[in-house]
């Protein structure tokens, strides 16, 4: 059987489900044991079953996570250290609540574009029907009447006219973007390199970027419930939440900040990853030896910052798709309506 790669919704639900009988006190051999005879999937049951064989060979769990070669090797890595420092429980909660944060976010980037994505694509095809079909009928109404259209009339009837004459070559865009993005879904190095590309341009800028600064925190979070040492934090949230090379920057930034002593909120804060408002919570939080919490909270805040700016980026997105279809729109029908007009009332 091929590499299955695991969803976050699985991931999600597997280290719950693996921590509530971790806590009644069952062994993990146990665990996985029960959670393979309760699943219902083949696959499911194949990935279960790749850890029990590691797990009765007598292998720790990390070490059966990292034979199976089916998780990510983050996971591998939190479970090591929840292993090491007797927290294992605590891990696979956090673990769980960084994987459900990353189904929610990502199915509030996707509703966030899918909408406006439809808009776009219906004025679209309004347009190329004005322009297209409509237009040519007008044309010949003024033909009849021996008169023209409007010199913008015309030039859009012609710019009809092009599209139609060029429609095998814009069938044959749409469908090498077809098969891009379907390459794309089945090749997952491939999906990397251009996931990669992108982020190298755009990763550190704008809602990208604070997108970049929240996995960072929830990282930092997610390493500190586990018990890491401040400097292992700082390295787990670099290896899993990096990708765009400016992003990377600033972690090696806050890296070589907490080496050379710095506390680890004014090496988050000179990197760029916490504002100074947050930067001050950690402060606090760490001088009355509650930094995990303030870590929490701080993550929290800055999943709800991600979302009002998605929020407000497709607030702005929405409206301006309607006015700019509504002027393009209007302007091709008072280009063909006002001339028209202007022969009714010298008829009349």
């Amino acid at each position: 059987m091929g590499k299955k790669i695991l969803t976050n919704t699985y991931l999600s639900m597997l280290s719950t489900e693996l921590a509530m009988l971790l806590d009644a006190g069952l062994t993990v051999s146990d665990s996985v044991q029960i959670l393979q005879d309760d699943e219902p999937g083949k696959e499911g049951k194949a990935v279960l079953q790749s850890l029990l064989d590691s797990l009765e060979k007598g292998e720790n769990f990390s070490t059966a996570l990292k034979e199976s070669t089916f998780f990510p090797r983050h996971m591998v890595h939190m479970v090591e250290i929840g292993e090491r420092t007797g927290r294992l429980v605590e891990t696979l909660n956090a673990l769980s609540e960084y994987y459900e944060r990353q189904v929610r976010l990502s199915i509030t980037i996707k509703n966030s574009v899918l909408y406006p994505a439809i808009l776009l694509v219906l004025m679209i095809v309004v347009v190329l029907v004005l322009i297209v079909q409509v237009l040519p009928i007008f044309n010949d109404v003024f033909a009849r009447l021996g008169t023209q259209m409007s010199p913008l009339a015309v030039a859009l009837m012609n710019f009809g006219g092009w599209l139609g004459g060029a429609a095998i070559i814009i069938a044959a865009i749409f469908a090498a973007i077809f098969i891009i993005i379907l390459l794309m879904a089945i090749i997952p190095n491939l999906r990397k390199s251009i996931s990669r590309t992108f982020s190298n341009k755009w990763g550190s800028r704008g809602i990208f970027g604070k997108i970049a600064s929240s996995r960072y925190i929830f990282a930092m979070r997610l390493a500190m419930a586990s018990g890491l040492d401040t400097s292992d934090a700082i390295d787990l949230a670099s290896s899993v939440s990096g990708g765009s090379k400016a992003v990377d920057e600033k972690h090696r930034l806050c890296t070589k900040l907490i080496h050379s002593g710095s506390p680890l909120h004014e090496a988050l804060s000179s990197a760029g990853i916490l504002s100074l408002q947050d930067a001050k919570m950690l402060s606090i939080g760490s001088r009355s030896g509650k930094a995990d919490q303030a870590m929490a909270e701080i993550a929290r805040r800055s999943d709800l910052d991600v979302r009002d700016s998605i929020d407000r980026i497709v607030g702005k997105i929405e409206p301006t798709l309607v006015i700019i279809s509504s002027v393009v729109v209007g302007v091709i029908l008072l280009s063909v309506m006002l001339p028209l007009m202007g022969i009714m009332t010298a008829i009349g």
